[in-house]
């Protein structure tokens, strides 16, 4: 079997027919031997239309799940279930234009190990959200661009819309919650290249919108899980955690030494940073590097005090150059603080403890196709 397109439906009974007929429009004159899956959750009497589509297409095949609820779930079920080498996974809402399918094979079998039709390349539009689903899409794209790695170089990392190689998932630990498994997929296939191609997202023509904010939730819930699943994802929060509490370190620490031993205000404030800095230290190296590296101590620490000290002058300047221009000390210390921990990390992730078997190991190439918009 050279094609699986899996489908999620819920409660889709008026998309069945007309997704059937234009998979099969889409590909008829494809030399590909393709299966449709439907794992279906509905509550209504759409299990039983796509049953008697099942009973007279041969190509179609169903499996029906009373006890489970969830699209990534679906999915997965779909991945146990299907022969196909490659497997495309859309929605039952044909939001997803099935065109698009024959494009979308050609390039896994050119080599991609996963394909995702975007609304945010050139040629691309996500048109068929109305403006409050555009913002909701978009702040949950960024929050997960920005706790996950590897989905910062891909543009449309939310799509419900991709094609992977069988290889990619297969002995992959999938585990979702809610219904973003392109990001579970992402974060834990297998995988080396990535290509990118415009699509248009399409309004939805009969059913109703899933959305919720209980799945607005499960995303949340599910990018948490993600994140500390993953060592090089969690590592810059638990820099971060560390990093507030030798804030809480050096005021404890100052106190002591103004207030308990009378030790002068300029020396209590160097020595209560210098114990500051060995504490975020001995921390970092236990906690948030533990696997990392191995180098002794007497390289990483004499690197960490350097980049920290560069990153109290970082914070400096920028507050320094936001007061110049009218903004409140406490406003450009604040961005200065941020600014500074953001290099602080990259620099000791990349100097103090160099992991480069994993950079090596996450490595991906993601590459794009510009042009006009895909539609029907």
């Amino acid at each position: 079997m050279d094609l699986s397109i899996i489908i999620p439906s819920f409660n889709e009974r008026d998309n069945i027919a007309p997704i059937v007929e234009r998979i099969h429009t889409a590909l008829r004159d494809e030399p590909i031997r393709y299966e449709i899956w439907f794992v279906d959750d509905s509550t209504d009497d759409t299990v039983d239309v796509l049953s008697k589509m099942e009973a007279v297409d041969k190509q179609v095949h169903v499996y029906h799940r009373d006890s489970e609820r969830g699209l990534a779930s679906a999915v997965v079920a779909g991945f146990a279930r299907a022969r196909g080498d490659y497997l495309i996974v859309m929605d039952a809402d044909l939001q997803h234009p099935p065109e698009l399918l024959p494009e979308i094979f050609r390039n896994l079998e050119a080599g991609s190990d996963i394909v995702i039709p975007s609304r945010f390349v050139s040629g691309g539009s996500d048109g068929g959200l109305g403006p409050l689903r555009k913002l909701v899409s978009w702040v949950a794209r960024v929050i997960g661009q920005l706790a996950l790695r590897r989905l910062r170089k891909i543009s449309d990392c939310t799509s419900g819309y991709f094609g992977v190689n069988r290889n990619v998932v297969d002995g992959a630990q999938l585990d979702p919650i809610g219904w973003k498994i392109l990001i579970e997929v992402l974060v834990k296939g297998q995988y080396k290249t990535v290509h990118e191609i415009p699509y248009e997202f399409l309004a939805r023509d009969a059913g109703e919108s899933k959305m919720s904010m209980r799945e607005q939730w499960n995303y949340f819930r599910h990018l948490f899980r993600l994140v500390s699943q993953s060592p090089s994802d969690r590592r810059f929060f638990l820099f971060c955690a560390i990093g507030a509490s030798g804030v809480v370190v050096n005021l404890v620490v100052l106190s002591i030494l103004k207030y308990a031993l009378r030790v002068p205000d300029t020396s209590a404030s160097i020595i209560a940073s210098l114990v500051a800095m060995l504490s975020n230290y001995i921390w970092n190296d236990q906690i948030t590097w533990r696997a990392s590296g191995q180098r002794k101590w007497n390289i990483k620490l004499p690197l960490f005090i350097a980049i920290s000290l560069v990153g109290i002058a970082l914070t400096t300047l920028v507050m320094d150059g936001f007061r110049a221009v009218g903004v409140a000390v406490p406003i450009g210390q604040v961005i200065g603080i941020l600014v500074s921990t953001v290099w602080s990390y990259m620099m000791n992730n990349r100097l103090t403890w160099k992991d480069t078997q994993e950079k090596v190991r996450e490595e991906v190439v993601v590459t794009r196709e510009k042009g006009r918009i895909r539609s029907v």
